[in-house]
This record gives structure tokens, C-alpha cells and sequence, in this order.
């Protein structure tokens, strides 16, 4: 069942005729899926791309080791970078990409615990999300609550977009 943060922007999402795409790493394919059971999915879901380890980072979105190095494949600059290039694989209007730590190890810090996540979301070259919040939880509390997320921010920014 479709979380209702999701419900909602995806009805925001067809009313304004946009289309949605995504690049997920922590949440593995999870966004994609909730937005493929809401009743507009045929007119707004586009499609996804899992990129859980590094080398598809690296190697499909062309992020150089050098940026992953320095930030960590789970940080606000790689998550950016996904969603830039989100859509040279979809032509999205919005294009949402999520990295982060749901389980111990990894780029796991004391100023980046488990439960860190990185959302960031690309409208049409316009807007841009930026948001990064430490959930709690299982890892599939954690997913689900940055999930949850991703609708809010959708709301939020689909509220003040205008074509």
C-alpha cells in the first residue's frame, strides 16, 4: 500500500503533466515501486535505476572516484550528482535520487550514523531539494520513513511549481 505522502504527490505530479524518474541506492528500487501501485502510475512513472553499490555510481552515472572518495558514495554531493544525471536515462520533468546508511558499516561516522539519508530532487533544471535526516529504526523503518520523505519534499515543492 502506497504510503500517503506518495498518494498525494503523485496526484499533484499528473495534474501538472510531469513526469517522474529515479535513482535509488539505499532504498533499492523501494520509491519505484510505490509510485508504480498509485492510480496515475501509467501517466506520470517513468522508471528507476538501482545504484546500491558503488561501481554503478561510478560506472553507469559517470560520478568520478575522485567525488566518491572524498564525500562518500552516501553523501549530499554524490545523491546530487545522481539526480542530475537521472536524466540522461529518462526524460523526466523530476528526477529524485536517494543514497544513505540504513545498516551498521560503510561510510557509517559519528556525524553521518546509521539511519542518514540523502534526498535530492531535480525539477526541469528549476528547483532543487536538498535534504539530508537521520531516521531510526530497522533498515526497513529507515527506508520506509525516507520514502515517506520524498513525498513530503514532493508536496512541498509541487505546491510552489508552476509551468
Amino acid at each position: 500500500m502506497a504510503i500517503n505522502s506518495i498518494l498525494e504527490s503523485s496526484k499533484l505530479i499528473a495534474e501538472k503533466r510531469l513526469k517522474i524518474a529515479f535513482a535509488e541506492s539505499a532504498t533499492a528500487g523501494w520509491l519505484a515501486s510505490e509510485f508504480s501501485f498509485v492510480p496515475e502510475s501509467g501517466e506520470i512513472f517513468l522508471g528507476g535505476i538501482v545504484c546500491y553499490d558503488v561501481c554503478v555510481k561510478e560506472e553507469l552515472f559517470d560520478i568520478p572516484k575522485e567525488t566518491i572518495d572524498r564525500y562518500t558514495a552516501e553523501s549530499a554531493e554524490v545523491t546530487q550528482l545522481l539526480a542530475e544525471r537521472l536524466p540522461k536515462f529518462f526524460k523526466s520533468d523530476i528526477s529524485v535520487a536517494v543514497t544513505g546508511l540504513t545498516s551498521p558499516g560503510g561510510s557509517e561516522t559519528p556525524e553521518k550514523p546509521v539511519g542518514t539519508m540523502f534526498i535530492h530532487i531535480k525539477m526541469q533544471d528549476k528547483n532543487y531539494v536538498s535534504h539530508r535526516e537521520v531516521f531510526t529504526g530497522s533498515p526497513k523503518e529507515i527506508i520506509n520513513q525516507a520514502v515517506a520523505k520524498v513525498g513530503v519534499l514532493l508536496l512541498e515543492l509541487l505546491k510552489t511549481y508552476h509551468l
